[in-house]
């Protein structure tokens, strides 16, 4: 009996991985080294700059801080996994193109991922007849996401692209 590595199961992108890992791996480190997903960035190694932001189960996280055997059984979404099935960018993505939100693009996985969860719930909200967010809300939000070429005006208005209603018809 090895005691130390851990067998491990994660759902990758939709798909099972199976892998024995030190009890001391981060989930950064799985996704980059050990399945090669190298989208998701490591910045600080602190949690401070969100380059590592991933979906676990559905909520973003930053994978610096989380240990591999804590995510043991969940869905893990990098940004590899969010494109759309013709991998055509996302609505979101699309905008923060069409904005210019993305100069040297090494926050941008961070951010999409991120900011992906902030549109999925403005585009609940607004079904149900809720108001798109607000710049400040939009703001708030990427609090957790370091970006020195961008300004943040871009991304705020890419942002408030997707989130329109008439962009995020189809996506």
């Amino acid at each position: 009996m090895d005691l130390t590595r851990i067998e491990l199961t994660l759902h990758v992108n939709g798909r099972p991985e199976e892998f024995a890992a030190p009890p001391s791996e981060l989930l950064v480190e799985r996704l980059r080294d050990g399945l090669g997903l190298t989208g998701t960035k490591v910045g600080c190694d602190t949690g401070q700059c969100g380059t590592c932001v991933v979906r676990l189960d559905g909520r973003s996280v930053k994978s610096c801080l989380i240990l591999t055997a804590s995510a043991a059984g969940s869905e893990v979404t990098t940004i590899e996994g969010v494109t759309t099935p013709g991998g055509e960018l996302t609505g979101l993505q699309e905008a923060l193109r069409q904005e210019h939100g993305t100069q040297c693009g090494f926050c941008t996985p961070g951010m999409v991922m991120a900011l992906g969860e902030l549109v999925e719930n403005a585009r609940a909200e607004g079904a149900a007849g809720g108001p798109p967010p607000t710049e400040p809300e939009i703001r708030e939000w990427l609090t957790g996401n370091l970006c020195r070429c961008t300004g943040y005006h871009s991304v705020v208005r890419g942002v408030q692209r997707a989130c329109a209603p008439a962009e995020s018809e189809g996506r």
